[in-house]
């Protein structure tokens, strides 16, 4: 999953896409270096980030997505849009421009009505894991399993069908920053729990920064670091800034779990 934010002031890349022309060309270089997901946001979530009315997220969002979609097609780039909102008009706007997925950071619960949305257009759904105040002292699958179970239940009312979601761990949301790091270690148990896909995203956030001492442009190592990890322990998508980095290192991590299946897979591309 590639990201694509069309705001402002997004920590990483506030700024730099918000035009529809410059958000279509990235969403196919990301697409071309390998993205599946193009993941396309118009409300920074930041810490201290000022929230962004309805209104004007479908401003941003709307444009960016039709442009991609259009410009995706035209170039026979078969990818996936999401549109990362908790809002359900902002939701509704954006699948009806041509988005397939939803991904939700308060998963499903600052705004219920979003997963009625999902239902009523057979989306993807991601739910991840966020709260309004750390609990440290807590054992974050105990964290999960009592936001998982409320989401859940949430998506399982409006109709939202099981297979199409997948479950956030929500990386620098919600927890301390050691349980974000347990969490990616206990992953198996996530995925045992709910035998559900499951999405990490690590991708120049600020624990990265903490333990390296990188600033956010120069976090790449980190980022990949994280996020080889996170596919060794079993998850199903990495949600990425820098696609093509990524790229390599997944085929490597598939290599070495399915030596045979990546190597006959690297034949075909011609390789």
């Amino acid at each position: 999953m590639g990201v694509l934010n069309v705001t402002p002031d997004s920590f990483s890349d506030g700024g730099r896409f918000n035009a529809p022309q410059t958000a279509a060309e990235h969403a196919c270089a990301m697409a071309r270096d390998g993205a599946d997901i193009i993941d396309i946001g118009g409300e920074s979530t930041r810490p201290g980030h000022a929230p962004t009315p309805a209104d004007e997220e479908i401003a941003r969002v709307v444009p960016a997505i039709r442009a991609a979609a259009a410009a995706m097609a035209d170039a026979a780039l078969p990818v996936a849009i999401s549109i990362d909102t908790w809002k359900a008009p902002v939701a509704s706007a954006s699948l009806a421009a041509g988005a397939n997925i939803v991904n939700d950071i308060w998963g499903l619960q600052r705004d219920p009505d979003i997963a009625r949305v999902a239902a009523e257009h057979d989306a993807g759904v991601v739910i991840m894991h966020n709260a309004d105040a750390p609990e440290p002292d807590a054992d974050v699958m105990d964290l999960f399993r009592r936001f998982f179970d409320r989401s859940l239940a949430i998506a399982a009312r409006a109709g939202v069908r099981d297979d199409r979601i997948v479950l956030d761990i929500g990386f620098g949301f919600g927890a301390a920053r050691a349980q974000h790091l347990h969490a990616i270690r206990r992953l198996p148990e996530l995925r045992a729990a709910y035998g559900l896909p499951v999405l990490v995203g690590v991708s120049r956030k600020s624990t990265i920064g903490l333990l390296t001492g990188r600033e956010v442009a120069d976090r790449l190592a980190g980022s990949l670091a994280g996020h080889t990890l996170a596919l060794a322990f079993g998850a199903d998508v990495i949600r990425v800034h820098d696609v093509a980095a990524h790229r390599d290192a997944l085929r490597i991590v598939q290599g070495v779990m399915a030596p045979e299946l990546a190597l006959a897979a690297a034949m075909e591309r011609g390789e």
